[in-house]
């Protein structure tokens, strides 16, 4: 486990070292019609996105029968504000019971977003907390990682995963694929 969080790590601070040291001016206007960039600076999207979490004991054990049988899917919303290229903070709630409340969990997030040149791909990290209204009621810390590909400086696909830390029971993971549509 160490290990894979290691490379992953290294992988970010690769990318974060290429993005930082990228030469501003656009290099291929044809990559987008506008010549703009796909990831810009006072930029606001909003997000749709599925879910997926597995419990601490899941995540201890994979298997592809631990995952199918105790997988719980949901969908939800978000929003996030950028306030230059690379830094932001993000809402979102998401429900993955229809029997309960209508929102399962709500939270926000400080992202650090590493676009790679106007490749129009862009690795983030993300850590923050919030509160879960289901069956349990408690409050959560999380942190994770992700990848958004913009087809074009207004929409985009994502995915991500995290660890999320409640404050009354065990540690589990959540992951999200979705859309986002910048502003």
């Amino acid at each position: 486990m160490k290990t894979k969080l290691y490379i992953g790590g290294t992988i970010l601070l690769l990318a974060a070292k290429s993005a930082w040291a990228e030469d501003t001016a656009v290099t291929d206007p044809t990559l987008h019609a506008d010549g703009a960039s796909p990831f810009r600076h006072c930029e606001l999207s909003l997000d749709g996105f599925g879910s997926a979490s597995l419990g601490e004991s899941t995540l201890e054990h994979l298997s592809g029968s631990r995952i199918r049988h105790n997988t719980r899917l949901g969908a939800g919303l978000g929003i996030n504000y950028f306030f230059t290229r690379y830094l932001g903070v993000g809402a979102e709630a998401y429900s993955e019971n229809t029997d309960g409340v209508f929102v399962d969990s709500a939270s926000a997030n400080l992202i650090l977003r590493l676009p790679i040149g106007d490749s129009g791909l862009a690795p983030y990290i993300f850590g923050g907390g919030g509160h879960q209204f289901g069956m349990t009621k408690q409050w959560f810390g999380q942190a994770g990682a992700g990848l958004e590909y913009r087809f074009c400086p207004h929409i985009g696909v994502f995915v991500d995963a995290r660890g999320v830390v409640p404050n009354e029971t065990k540690v589990y993971g959540v992951g999200r694929l979705g859309m986002t549509f910048a502003f």
